[in-house]
C-alpha cells in the first residue's frame, strides 16, 4: 500500500491563472508560499524560510471557487497529491516540475481568510459536488452534505 497526500497551509503568491483545455474544461494554476519561522540559538535573531509550491486544480467545483474567491495573498488550506511531470523548454532542455494536484474525491480546499466582518472559515471540498452557495454581505457558506460514498 502507498499514499500520496499533501497538506499545505499557506498564502497565494499571485492571482490564480485560469486556463481552458481543448474540450472546454477549466484548470486553475497558482503558487502557494509556506513559511517556517524559528529563532537562531546563537544570535537570538528571528529567521524565516519560505518554500513555494505550484498548485494545479482540475476539479471543476474547486476551479469555480478559485475563480471567484482566491486572489494574491489569500490564505488557503489545501489537500491534494504530488505529481511530477517532464517538459521541454524553448532551448530543447528537458525539465521536471513537481506540483500539488487537486482532482477527484481526495482533494480539499479551504479558504482561511475572513471577509471583513466575518471570522468564519469557508470550507470547500470537491467530493461535495452538490453544495449550495449562498451569498450575503460578502460572506460565503457551503451547505455540508454527507460525504459517505455508497460502494
Amino acid at each position: 500500500m502507498s499514499i500520496n497526500k499533501v497538506i499545505l497551509v499557506g498564502n497565494v503568491g499571485q492571482d490564480p491563472e485560469i486556463r481552458s483545455t481543448q474540450d472546454g474544461r477549466e484548470i486553475a494554476n497558482f503558487s502557494v508560499a509556506t513559511t517556517e519561522s524559528w529563532k537562531d540559538k546563537t544570535t537570538g535573531e528571528k529567521k524565516d524560510k519560505t518554500e513555494w509550491h505550484r498548485v494545479v486544480i482540475f476539479s471543476q467545483g474547486l476551479v469555480g471557487i478559485v475563480k471567484n474567491y482566491v486572489k494574491k495573498g489569500s490564505k488557503l488550506y489545501l489537500e491534494g497529491q504530488l505529481q511530477t511531470r517532464k517538459w521541454t523548454d524553448n532551448q530543447g532542455i528537458e525539465k521536471y516540475t513537481t506540483e500539488v494536484i487537486l482532482q477527484n474525491y481526495n482533494s480539499s480546499l479551504q479558504l482561511l481568510d475572513s471577509k471583513r466582518d466575518s471570522s468564519a472559515e469557508q470550507n470547500y471540498s470537491n467530493y461535495n459536488n452538490s453544495t449550495s452557495n449562498q451569498s450575503s454581505n460578502d460572506n460565503v457558506t457551503v451547505e455540508e452534505i454527507d460525504d459517505e460514498i455508497p460502494f
